[in-house]
């Protein structure tokens, strides 16, 4: 069975996904505009290979969304600071949707509007979990994804949490992580080319960056810990790409008070053996919880930019040095700071911490054994038959886009990212018991009536 859309078959369609645009193929069994399959702005063609979109591809899928989704109905068409979603029921209402041979609705497919999980319940009583955080009425961006209607903020997707909980077993061997990277040989062109430069006073650097980008080459993307066809995979490259893009002002930021760390660093001093990196990784304070283990809180930003210095070697191959550029490392801080403004400007961000959150919680969950202490196990959302998540084109490679700025000592070159999901450190770090975190857990259960705990409705506000 499919989650959100049919299973890809071949009618070939442009889906866009924050930042990327998705060639996918759909049967005639296309569902609620593609269940916010959106990573707009980049082609990723079936080989893998990404490019930058066309306005027109761009334009067709945000009229194909627009089209097909409907919108929250009902009493989803309020926003609220928290609302409860039972995960016993969530499964109840995807089980009786299956069983009636129809397709999931946008509610469950976009998990009655949650914006971030801030809370893990656990209802001994019922045998249930429960997810808690702020939610909001959806509707479609400009861009193509699935926003609240109120803030902007990037809705979370059931797809994403369905990956989060299957992968934990395999994130716990290695990580889950993105990077896109440039290849040795591009790097050896590359340094063979700056090399035979031979620039006077006069010139303007510029000249050279579209020689430098053909040496460069193609950037390889390297996925960790989870599917490669999933939309979680693709929300990390978009979300990678479109960070770089930033630091090297590809793009302008879209908010006020961040340069790219090109136009910070063109009159510093820079080695020609050294490249700053960024990566994002999970940025969350101690996890709260009651004294029973039975409430979770989370809390903090979710996510964080951080950078250090790649020594490249004459062979092409790049290491981590363990140093930090000053500025590369400003850059990394402004980053973070203006993190939030960010993600409601570009959705991507706000769905690339969604993926931190839910990460978050799913580790929680199997590192806690909360579904033993539900009694009840999350076997609907674990089973690949009843829940089949659609395959993407695997992003694979990148054509070339990078920054070049001469300083004074040497070149700078910015393209290397990556993404890294720590999901587990969060877990097994500090644990603070806190009493709000209790009375918390207490008004949320009292709010849960007997139709919620039978399943016929999965949600409900504080």
């Amino acid at each position: 069975m499919e989650l959100g859309i049919a299973r890809l078959t071949r009618s070939v369609v442009a889906l866009t996904f924050a930042g990327f645009l998705v060639a996918a193929s759909l049967d005639a069994g296309f569902n609620g505009g593609g269940g916010g399959r959106n990573v707009g702005g980049v082609m990723i063609d079936t080989a893998g290979v990404v490019r930058t979109a066309t306005v027109e591809e761009q334009q067709e899928f945000v009229n194909l969304m627009r089209a097909g989704v409907a919108g929250a109905r009902g009493d989803l068409d309020k926003a609220t600071d928290l609302r409860m979603v039972s995960l016993s029921g969530l499964q109840n209402a995807i089980t009786d949707v299956r069983q009636k041979g129809g397709r999931l609705p946008e509610s469950i497919q976009y998990l009655a509007g949650l914006t971030r999980v801030e809370y893990v319940f656990v209802d001994e009583k019922t045998n249930d979990l429960v997810i808690a955080g702020p939610a909001e009425p959806w509707t479609v961006a400009a861009d193509g994804s699935i926003v609240g209607t109120k803030t902007g903020a990037a809705i979370l997707h059931l797809e994403d949490l369905v990956v989060a909980i299957r992968s934990v077993e395999t994130a716990r061997h290695g990580g889950i992580s993105c990077s896109i990277e440039p290849t040795a040989e591009g790097r050896q062109r590359l340094h063979q080319l700056i090399a035979r430069i031979k620039q006077r006073p006069v010139q303007n650097p510029a000249v050279f960056e579209e020689s430098m980008k053909q040496a460069y080459g193609p950037q390889t993307i390297e996925l960790h810990g989870i599917p490669a066809d999933s939309r979680y995979a693709c929300t990390m490259v978009a979300a990678d790409y479109e960070m770089k893009r930033l630091a090297m002002g590809l793009v302008d930021a879209p908010v006020k008070g961040m340069p790219s760390y090109i136009a910070m660093s063109r009159n510093a001093a820079h080695s020609a053996g050294q490249n700053p990196r960024w990566w994002m990784e999970c940025n969350y304070e101690s996890l709260s919880r009651n004294a029973a283990g039975t409430a979770w809180k989370l809390s903090g930003q979710g996510i964080k930019t951080l950078t250090e210095q790649d020594v490249i070697a004459a062979d092409g191959t790049a290491t981590g040095s363990g140093r930090k550029d000053k500025l590369a490392t400003q850059w990394a801080e402004k980053m973070t700071e203006k993190y939030t403004e960010l993600a409601r400007e570009l959705p991507i961000f706000g769905d690339m911490r969604n993926l931190m959150d839910l990460t978050v919680v799913a580790t929680l969950i199997v590192q806690e054994n909360l579904e033993s202490k539900a009694g009840m196990e999350l076997s609907v959302l674990r089973d690949g038959k009843a829940l089949e998540p659609i395959a993407y084109d695997p992003p694979r490679t990148i054509a070339p886009e990078c920054s070049f700025v001469k300083g004074r000592a040497g070149w700078v070159v910015t393209a290397s990212g990556g993404v890294s999901v720590n999901a587990f450190e969060i877990v097994a770090g500090s644990v603070e018991n806190e009493a709000a975190v209790a009375e918390t857990h207490s008004i949320a259960m009292a709010k849960k009536t007997g139709d919620q705990k039978t399943g016929e409705q999965w949600w409900w506000n504080r």
